[in-house]
C-alpha cells in the first residue's frame, strides 16, 4: 500500500487540460473520497471503479483510497477519468507497477464488467498529453483511430481495464493505431443541377470566392436550399491544421464523422426549431459546441431563417464579427471556434404565393415578416440576391456551368486575395477589418463616391460601406483585376440592395 501517480485529462471547452492524479491507498477506515472539483458523474466513478476491477479478476482494497485531482482549483466532470483513477488505485495498492504511469495518460469510461467505453473529447485530450510534454495516451479501443490523427505522441488502444492491468504488469501490450486507409473521395452536389437563376448563381460565386454572407430570398421551389448547398463544391479544401481543429470541435460535440479528419468544408443546417444553445453553444452541465462551430471554416446554413426566433438570430452577431463564441460560466470563458460562413434563406412574404402578384399579405405582414431579420444582424450579410420562380424546365442536354469550372474562377479570386493581404496575415477579403481595409485599400475618391453618396442619404451604415467594399475587391480578383474601379463598387452596391425589396 501507498502512493501512486497517474494522467489524465479534463475538458475546459474545446481545449484540454492535463490532470494529475494522486492516489493514497492504504490506512484508515476504508473508504473512497474524491478531492479536486470532482462533479457527481466523477463521485460516481467509485462504484464503476470497483465493480470493475472485481469483475477484472482483481480484488478491490479495502482500505481507506484518497483521490486526489490537480489542479484542484480546476472543475473535473464526466466519467473519462474512472480508467486513469482504477489504474491509480491499483498501482497504489501495489498490484501494478506504477512507473509506466508517470508519464502516461489514461483516457477512458470503465463499464461494470470492465469494458472501456469511448468518451467525448479523445482528440484536444491527445494534443493536451502532447502540450504537457507527457509520453504515451491510453484510450478506449474505438477511439484509437482519433486519437492517432495527433503526431509526436505515443498512442495506445485498451478495450478493457484488463488489458491495461497487463500492460502495466508487463504481462501483454496493447494496441498500437493501424494502417489508416486512404478516404475515399467525398461527392458535393453539382452546381450544373441548378435550372436558371442566373443572378443567384453569381451571388454564390462570388460569395465563395471572398467568404461574404449571402441572403437568397425568393418563393417556395425556386431553388435556394439547391443552391445553398451547392458551395461546399466551390470552396477550397481545408488543410491540415483546419481540418484538426474542426475535428477537435466534432470530437467534444460527439460528431466525429467516419473520416474524422476531412478536408471537405463543413455544412450545418440546424432546423428553425433550434434553440440559442443549440446554434451558438451552451446548455446545462457541461457546456457543448453548437452549430456555428461545428461550421468553422465552412458553411452556416439557415433555411426559412425568418421562422428562427429573433434572439437566436441577434446571438449570430458576435461570432459573426469575432469567429469565436465565448460562454461565461462561475469557473471561467469556454471559447469555441466559430469562423463560419452564413447563407440565410427566406420567403419573400409569410403567404409566399409562388408568383408574387399573387401575394395577399398587406404590407403591414410584410413588415413585420422580415422585421424578424434584425437591421444589425442585415447589415453583417453582404450579398443579398433574388431567386424568381422558374417557369420552363429547359433542354436537359444544356446546363449551366459547373462546379469545376466554376470552382476554378474561385480559387484563383481566393489565391489572388491571399497573396494581397498575406502580410496582414487575412487570406479572404472578408476577413479584412474595416479601418484596415479602408487604411490598405488606397482606392480614389470616385470610386468610393457611390458609398459616400448612399451613407449621407443613410441609406448605409459605416459596416455596411466597408462590406460593400470587401465585396468590390471579391469582384476584382474574380474578374483579375488589380483594384476595384467605380463600376465594380457600383456592381457592389449591387449585390447588396439586390434582395433588399
Amino acid at each position: 500500500m501507498g502512493l501512486a501517480r497517474g494522467w489524465s485529462v479534463a475538458l475546459h471547452g474545446v481545449e484540454g487540460v492535463a490532470v494529475e492524479i494522486e492516489a493514497q491507498v492504504g490506512g484508515g477506515i476504508p473508504g473512497v473520497q474524491i478531492v479536486g472539483l470532482a462533479d457527481t458523474a466523477l463521485q460516481e466513478s467509485v462504484h464503476r471503479m470497483r465493480s470493475a476491477v472485481v469483475n477484472s479478476g482483481r480484488e478491490w482494497p479495502a482500505v481507506r483510497i484518497l483521490l486526489a485531482l490537480s489542479p484542484a482549483t480546476l472543475r473535473k466532470s464526466g466519467s473519462r477519468f474512472d480508467l486513469a483513477l482504477a489504474a491509480c488505485v491499483l498501482a497504489g495498492a501495489g498490484v501494478v507497477d506504477p512507473a509506466p504511469l508517470a508519464d502516461t495518460v489514461l483516457i477512458g469510461e470503465l463499464a461494470l464488467d470492465g469494458r472501456v467505453r469511448p468518451v467525448r473529447g479523445v482528440l484536444p485530450s491527445v494534443l493536451a498529453a502532447r502540450k504537457a510534454g507527457l509520453r504515451r495516451v491510453v484510450v478506449p479501443a474505438a477511439a484509437l483511430a482519433e486519437a492517432a490523427l495527433v503526431e509526436e505522441i505515443e498512442v495506445l488502444g485498451a478495450g478493457s481495464l484488463e488489458q491495461v492491468v497487463g500492460w502495466l504488469a508487463g504481462d501483454r501490450l496493447l494496441d498500437p493505431p493501424g494502417e489508416v486507409p486512404p478516404s475515399p473521395p467525398q461527392a458535393v452536389p453539382e452546381l450544373a443541377e441548378v435550372v436558371g437563376q442566373v443572378d443567384a448563381r453569381r451571388a454564390l460565386e462570388v460569395a465563395a470566392a471572398g467568404g461574404h454572407h449571402l441572403l437568397l430570398v425568393g418563393p417556395p421551389g425556386t431553388g435556394k436550399t439547391m443552391l445553398a448547398r451547392r458551395i461546399v463544391g466551390l470552396l477550397p479544401e481545408l488543410d491540415r491544421e483546419e481540418a484538426l481543429q474542426l475535428a477537435t470541435v466534432r470530437s467534444v460535440a460527439g460528431e466525429l464523422p467516419p473520416d474524422p479528419l476531412s478536408r471537405i468544408a463543413p455544412f450545418e443546417a440546424p432546423h428553425h426549431s433550434a434553440s440559442m444553445a443549440a446554434l451558438v453553444g451552451g446548455g446545462s452541465g457541461v457546456p457543448r459546441p453548437g452549430a456555428v462551430s461545428l461550421a468553422h471554416r465552412g458553411v452556416l446554413f439557415l433555411d426559412e431563417c425568418t421562422e428562427f426566433p429573433r434572439h437566436v438570430l441577434d446571438a449570430l452577431r458576435t461570432p459573426l464579427e469575432e469567429g469565436e463564441v465565448r460562454l461565461a460560466r462561475a469557473d471561467g470563458a469556454m471559447r469555441y471556434p466559430s469562423r463560419f460562413q452564413l447563407i440565410l434563406a427566406a420567403n419573400p412574404c409569410p403567404c409566399a404565393k409562388p408568383r408574387e402578384q399573387d401575394c395577399c399579405c398587406t404590407s403591414v405582414d410584410r413588415r413585420r415578416y422580415r422585421a424578424r431579420l434584425s437591421g444589425p444582424l442585415m447589415d453583417r450579410v453582404d450579398i443579398r440576391a433574388r431567386m424568381v420562380p422558374i417557369t420552363e424546365l429547359g433542354d436537359p442536354a444544356v446546363r449551366g456551368e459547373d462546379t469545376a469550372r466554376v470552382r476554378a474562377r474561385v480559387l484563383a479570386a481566393r489565391e489572388a486575395a491571399a497573396a494581397r493581404w498575406a502580410a496582414h496575415g487575412w487570406r479572404t477579403n472578408a476577413e479584412i477589418p474595416g479601418p484596415d481595409l479602408r487604411r490598405l485599400s488606397g482606392l480614389g475618391r470616385s470610386a468610393v463616391r457611390p458609398l459616400e453618396q448612399r451613407m449621407r442619404t443613410g441609406d448605409l451604415s459605416a459596416r455596411g460601406a466597408d462590406r460593400a467594399l470587401r465585396v468590390a475587391w471579391t469582384l476584382a480578383d474574380l474578374a483579375g483585376a488589380t483594384s476595384p474601379d467605380r463600376d465594380t463598387v457600383d456592381s457592389a452596391l449591387y449585390f447588396r440592395e439586390r434582395g433588399a425589396a
